[in-house]
């Protein structure tokens, strides 16, 4: 079987790609499962530089298949901000109730129409060589509530609004959330190329 590593130490994402690829396409094994791995700097300027860095490094220090994502919000009158600063936007990583706070007073003032925004997720392949073999990106359209609504999801999810719901990602059901996310388009994608590539090189 294809062996697959995912660039990435979040189990989440793991249970999202494995109820997306079709059975015993691929053995999936995330970084919190191997030991030396490397924690690659994140310092593209797009989300797309960002996804192939950690793709290729990590699958050239670990002589392996590597998948790795990168992904974030940019809205638009702020002119895509925060972009590939999503997780750090108020300073420290990973703070979502900082980054969402921060967010709101850049965002204090503009009616929901001037409140467009988009979630994106770039996907990168890497062989063992550290060579890109296939990417994909996939986005979700929304706009910026003015508070914060539901507990469900992390990140930006309860300020997120999908108008076709008139509801934040934070208050819909996980399974429409896997329907249309950013990352479920983008690896809707990325499956046929990555099974077609699977059956060229062997498992």
């Amino acid at each position: 079987m294809f062996d697959l590593v995912l660039g990435t130490n979040n189990a989440k994402k793991l249970v999202e790609l494995q109820m997306m690829m079709p059975a015993g396409m691929a053995r999936l094994t995330t970084l919190a499962d191997i030991k030396g791995s490397i924690d690659v700097v994140e310092d593209g300027t797009t989300f797309a530089e960002n996804a192939a860095k950690k793709a290729t490094e990590q699958a050239l220090h670990l002589g392996r298949w590597v998948l790795a994502e990168d992904s974030g919000l940019t809205v638009d009158a702020l002119k895509g901000a925060p972009g590939v600063y999503s997780a750090r936007y108020a300073g420290e990583h990973g703070n979502d109730a900082a980054n969402n706070e921060k967010l709101l007073d850049e965002l204090k003032g503009l009616p929901a129409e001037k409140r467009d925004a988009q979630f994106n997720c770039h996907l990168c392949l890497s062989d063992p060589e550290g060579q890109v073999r296939l990417t994909a990106s996939g986005i979700c359209r929304g706009r910026i509530g003015e508070s914060l609504s539901g507990a469900a999801g992390f990140g930006y999810d309860p300020l997120f609004i999908i108008r076709e719901y008139h509801r934040t990602f934070g208050e819909l059901d996980l399974a429409v959330k896997r329907a249309i996310s950013h990352r479920s388009r983008g690896l809707r994608i990325l499956i046929p190329k990555l099974s077609a590539l699977i059956a060229n090189v062997g498992g």
